[in-house]
């Protein structure tokens, strides 16, 4: 076994984003690429001599190839010890807790979180930090400003590592400690939730199903529903991970995930449906004939968390991304809290909860998650889900017209135009900068605009400021549209619109009614169909 020098030259394009760097798989196995990119993660944390790392991903292709790379560099690097998921398995959460509790230095991640999976699909790798949460801008430049320096990574001429078998061997002079990816972080959800009284409505007659999605959480969902809380055999549906996910699209979403949907919009529909995604750290609560937003599902988890043993003692405080519906503001408001509004990143969160300030976030993209951890995590929501219907013995439908007829009702949705030429998505946003200082008191459809601004944030923590963080168009009376290009794709780019209207009287609307005239205001001033030639969204949620 020897440590080899490989001499290589920058490649152009290794930036990472908030979610690490993602491209298609084929470009992450080409020569160099995925070697160059993990020497300047080493390189741009400050080099990992003597450090211990997490190591794990989602089970997509590539992910048990990435790892054992991974590995190799990470011991000619002088790493110390590496703890490994087994078969080079761990979901995002899982990572985080992993991180945190063995006080490791850090953590590398291998995920696209919920994008399509397989040699054509996508890729993607991370690095986390000490605290368990995702990489700060300021370590993410670091690590991009090496990658277009970089002229030589190091890496183990060794055999790979067995890491189907539970236990401690090495990788030269590195410890490689290879552990059960499930059994730590079911410690913890029991710590947080009463797993008992759970137990007892389940074995009272409460059907559950949970989609997997051929991903990550397979294996987590079996050992707590099915082995812990005693629901049935079958009750975890597309449960085994697998590299491109069985074909399936795992975005824990209505149109994607249509399987569960079907099922519980159906006449035979179990009492409680979930989903997750990718890497575990999305969800999608249903109920029968009753599908929950992810505003509204943070909303109601922020009323009711002290339910939970984890939270009796109330909430330190909230926070949410801006798209996210005010929703869970007028939580805090009734328990008299603070909420704070993020751009979307858990990163941001994760600087609010590490100095105490709140200790339940959320993102309307369907990540939900608490202080617990450092990221979203999707089996945490569905257990706190359980927990509250536990507590209180009420229905998901019961509980969200209880949640409206107390706070109102926060009419939200969120529509996606996917694969937009990049150019046309640039000039689109351009041009709808230009036109917000025009736009306070013009009167589009039946509404008075009353605000207009591009998004920037002032972290109250470390002092730093994000710009340009999407567009938010606000009308008299509370109605808003938000415009933003996501950065989770790895084609083109998706251009999200998010819609929002608070009624505190008609409860019962169906949504895309109900916020008719926003998405025609919003159309009207944004021009989509101009810019873009989409006539209509790809994905609405």
């Amino acid at each position: 076994m020897t440590a080899k020098t490989i001499t290589t030259t920058p490649i152009d394009g290794q930036k990472p984003g908030t979610s690490g760097l993602r491209k298609k798989t084929r470009v992450f196995m080409g020569a160099h690429y995925l070697e160059n990119f993990v020497q300047a993660m080493f390189d741009g944390v400050g080099g990992v001599e003597g450090k211990v790392l997490v190591v794990g991903g989602d089970g997509r292709f590539h992910n048990d190839t990435a790892t054992q790379t991974i590995l190799a560099m990470a011991a000619a690097n002088g790493a110390s010890r590496a703890i490994v998921g087994q078969n080079a398995l761990l979901s995002t959460p899982a990572a985080s807790n992993l991180i945190r509790t063995r006080k490791t230095d850090g953590g590398i991640i291998l995920s696209a979180s919920h994008n399509p999976g397989g040699e054509d699909e996508d890729f993607g790798i991370k690095f986390n930090m000490p605290n368990g949460g995702p990489a700060p801008e300021g370590v993410t430049n670091a690590i991009f400003a090496r990658t277009k320096t970089l002229d030589a990574y190091h890496i183990l001429d060794a055999a790979p590592v067995d890491l189907s078998q539970i236990g401690t061997t090495r990788l030269g002079e590195m410890e490689v400690e290879i552990v059960d990816p499930v059994a730590a972080y079911v410690d913890l959800m029991r710590d947080l939730f009463d797993f008992d009284a759970i137990g007892r409505m389940i074995a009272g007659g409460l059907a559950v199903r949970f989609d997997a999605m051929c991903a990550i959480t397979g294996p987590y969902a079996r050992a707590i529903l099915q082995d812990a809380l005693g629901a049935p055999s079958g009750t975890v549906t597309h449960g085994t991970p697998l590299p491109d996910f069985g074909g399936m699209h795992p975005d824990p979403n209505p149109t994607w995930a249509h399987e569960l949907m079907d099922e519980m919009m159906g006449p035979n529909a179990p009492g409680f449906g979930a989903a997750s995604d990718g890497d575990g750290d999305r969800n999608m609560i249903v109920g029968p004939n009753c599908y929950v937003s992810p505003s509204d599902s943070l909303a109601v988890i922020a009323a009711n968390a002290h339910l939970a043993p984890g939270y009796k003692d109330g909430l330190k405080g909230v926070a949410r991304s801006m798209p996210t519906s005010a929703a869970v503001d007028r939580v805090a408001e009734a328990l008299g809290i603070d909420c704070y509004e993020t751009p979307t990143g858990w990163k941001f969160f994760g600087n609010l909860m590490d100095d105490g300030r709140v200790s339940l976030c959320g993102e309307e993209s369907f990540g939900t998650g608490s202080d617990h951890v450092r990221e979203k995590d999707g089996v945490w929501a569905v257990l706190m889900w359980l927990n509250i219907m536990a507590a209180t013995g009420k229905s998901v439908p019961e509980l969200m017209q209880d949640h409206w007829s107390r706070f109102g009702r926060n009419y939200y949705s969120r529509h996606d135009f996917e694969a937009i030429e990049t150019e046309k998505a640039d000039a689109l946003m351009s041009s709808l900068r230009g036109k917000l200082a025009g736009l306070p008191g013009q009167s589009i459809g039946p509404f008075v605009v009353e605000t207009a601004d591009d998004y920037a944030y002032l972290d109250p923590v470390d002092g730093s400021r994000s710009e340009q963080q999407g567009v938010r168009v606000v009308f008299e009376g509370g109605a808003r549209f938000v415009v933003r290009l996501s950065g989770t794709g790895t084609s083109g780019a998706t251009l999200r619109l998010y819609l929002e209207r608070l009624d505190t009287e008609h409860l019962d609307l169906e949504p895309q009614a109900a916020l008719a005239d926003v998405i025609a205001a919003a159309q009207d001033v944004i021009g989509i169909a101009a810019h873009t030639g989409h006539d209509a969204p790809d994905v609405i949620t």
